[in-house]
């Protein structure tokens, strides 16, 4: 077979010496291009359907090829995860600020931190324009090990659940798993709520058995994944949690509220906006649970710095206006937005 260069699931991009992968879509088997990934120089084919007599390279055939995709991909990527933290963060909503957070949480605390998420891909220094939220595995090895060889010591990653469906994230050892929340959504790929909620588990199950898991527990949902598996840290505005909220103020100039912890309380003061940035967590650990990844101290100062254009106030106190940047699969109304329209309905 020579020596493997690559690891391809698309044949009109295999270079020589890659393996390539026949993924199974929904309109088409990937088994039905091996014969244009071979004349593209690929040097053996995994797939779930046996070879053509005509075919005479190393074939393998799988249970389930995606599955082959991630195990794969995190071999030959000599297993980035394993010399970082990964956080991992699901839900509906709020995946992206959380991972903001976490990123400037670590970034804080002086570890560097990539992002792997809706708005961008952050891999050290660079920003670069996000394909999808959670790419393919041999993707997302590959953005991996870029981080840990630019010096990143964590990653902060939004995980979708068609990533997880999918087995995109298979093969990575998450340092822990975030749980924001689940409403309606992704119903055109999950065939109703009750399987959109099991593929968000999935994340949890994978979790070793000490890296925490963050879960939301104002979210009926998140009670469900208190048993799913790592170690249930909950958090919650309006019910007993391991980490709660004390009394909140909050305006368009951004919020101010305690942060209650088994280890102690933490008065936070922030430029997001919003009551439901509250339930992004602002507190990581490291991977076996033992202490604190990042000081307390250190987690408070970092909490303003990041919004990621999820409704981002950009003016300040003396303009004339108030300017916003929101970017959002699903619609956020806002007090500016209500005050308009109750004006345009008075006539004013």
């Amino acid at each position: 077979m020579g020596v493997v260069t690559g690891i391809a699931y698309d044949s009109r991009v295999v270079k020589a010496g890659d393996v390539f992968v026949a993924l199974r879509g929904q309109r088409a088997d990937g088994a039905s291009f091996a014969r244009q990934a071979l004349d593209r120089g690929a040097s053996a084919i995994v797939s779930e359907q046996p070879a053509p007599a005509e075919v005479h390279v190393p074939w393998a055939i799988v249970g389930d090829a995606r599955v082959a995709l991630a195990v794969l991909a995190a071999t030959f990527y000599r297993d980035p995860s394993g010399d970082m933290q990964v956080i991992g963060i699901t839900g509906t909503n709020g995946k992206t600020t959380t991972a903001y957070l976490v990123a400037s949480i670590f970034d804080a605390a002086g570890i560097r931190c990539g992002i792997l998420g809706t708005v961008a891909y952050r891999i050290g220094d660079e920003q670069r324009e996000a394909t999808r939220t959670t790419p393919e595995a041999p993707d997302v090895q590959a953005l991996l090990r870029e981080m840990v060889d630019r010096g990143c010591g964590a990653c902060a990653m939004e995980v979708s659940s068609h990533a997880l469906s999918l087995h995109r994230v298979d093969g990575i050892t998450f340092a822990a798993g975030v749980f924001t929340n689940l409403t309606r959504d992704h119903l055109d790929f999950h065939a109703g709520m009750d399987e959109y909620f099991r593929a968000k588990r999935r994340l949890f199950e994978m979790l070793p058995r000490d890296a925490p898991s963050l879960l939301n527990v104002d979210d009926p949902r998140g009670a469900a994944l208190v048993e799913a598996g790592g170690r249930p840290v909950t958090y919650a505005i309006n019910r007993p949690a391991d980490i709660s909220t004390g009394p909140l103020s909050f305006s368009l100039q951004g919020l101010a509220f305690d942060v209650r912890t088994p280890r102690g309380t933490v008065r936070v003061q922030s430029k997001l906006v919003g009551r439901q940035r509250l339930q992004h967590p602002g507190r990581c650990r490291d991977g076996n649970g033992a202490r604190p990844a990042v000081r307390r101290d250190r987690t408070r100062r970092a909490w303003p710095r990041r919004s990621a254009g999820r409704f981002q106030v950009v003016s300040t106190a003396k303009d004339e206006v108030t300017v916003v940047v929101d970017y959002a699969h699903t619609t956020m109304r806002c007090a500016i937005c209500w005050r308009r329209r109750a004006r345009s309905r008075r006539g004013a």
